[in-house]
């Protein structure tokens, strides 16, 4: 099952990504949030999944 925590941290840090850009091409803020927020749970369901299953 850890390929579904790497895709969830890979997915994570890319939405990290997307709301580093949002942020340089100041979009919307409740856009911005929303991407964050998204990207928060990706990466914390992953490294859940990760210490769950290892």
């Amino acid at each position: 099952m850890s390929g579904l925590s790497t895709v969830l941290i890979v997915v994570g840090l890319f939405l990290l990504g997307g709301v580093y850009s949002f942020v340089k091409q100041q979009m919307p803020k409740s856009l911005i949030i929303l991407l964050s927020i998204g990207a928060a749970m990706c990466l914390v369901a992953g490294v859940v999944r990760l210490e769950v299953w290892n």
